[in-house]
Parts: structure tokens; C-alpha cells; sequence
């Protein structure tokens, strides 16, 4: 009796460990080093060959870095208005709302043109 457990209980620990195998093997293999965008390949390749080379890499970090430190300074300075230099609920809602009314902003000015041009084009008929 013991024997036959035994013996189950290591089919179970074998069929485990080689289920982990093939599971971590294949998350390696499916996963490829991610490159920068075309965009940023474009801004940031000086010497043309196609690859960001450490100092290319370096300058768009930076950028990036520099518009991301820019953007949350634009944002305290906008919301924060206790000054203490962060964003808290009473703030965060105010700034929820600006955005949902800039969306609604922006899905109207898409409606006005869609229509206008809608009403152009069965003007020409």
C-alpha cells in the first residue's frame, strides 16, 4: 500500500517538474528582445544605420525622461491647489472631469465635421 502511493506521489512530483520545464522553456522562446519604435528610430538614429548604439539610446532616455518630469510639473502646477506637491482624490477629481469634458469636447468637433462633411457631399449630388 505504502509503495503504491508512493510511487503515485512521484508521478505527481515528475509530471509537475516537467510541466514547469516546458512552461518556463516556452516563455523564453515566445518572448523577443523589444526594440524602439519606428518613430523613435527615426528621431533618434543620428548615424543612419539602423540601431540605436548607447548614446542614441542615452539622448532618447533622456528626452523622454525631461518630457515625462515636464508633464508632471505642467500637472501639479495645474491641479495641485494645496501646493504640496501632490495630486490628491479632491484634486484627481477635478482632473478626471477636465478630461472627460475635453473627450466630449473632442467627440462633438468629430460629429460637427463628420455632418459637415456629410452635408457637403449630399450637396454635390
Amino acid at each position: 500500500m505504502k509503495f503504491s502511493f508512493l510511487r503515485y506521489l512521484f508521478a505527481a512530483a515528475l509530471a509537475l517538474a516537467v510541466g514547469f520545464t516546458v512552461a518556463t522553456a516556452q516563455d523564453g522562446e515566445g518572448k523577443k528582445e523589444k526594440g524602439p519604435s519606428k518613430a523613435d528610430l527615426k528621431k533618434y538614429d543620428a548615424n543612419n544605420d539602423g540601431m540605436l548604439d548607447e548614446a542614441e539610446t542615452a539622448t532618447m532616455k533622456a528626452e523622454k525622461d525631461a518630457k515625462k518630469e515636464a508633464d508632471k510639473q505642467a500637472r501639479l502646477a495645474k491641479y495641485d491647489t494645496n501646493k504640496d506637491g501632490k495630486i490628491n482624490k479632491d484634486e484627481q477629481e477635478v482632473e478626471k472631469a477636465d478630461k472627460a469634458a475635453a473627450a466630449e469636447a473632442k467627440k462633438a468637433e468629430r460629429e460637427a465635421k463628420k455632418s459637415a462633411a456629410e452635408a457637403k457631399k449630399g450637396g454635390k449630388k
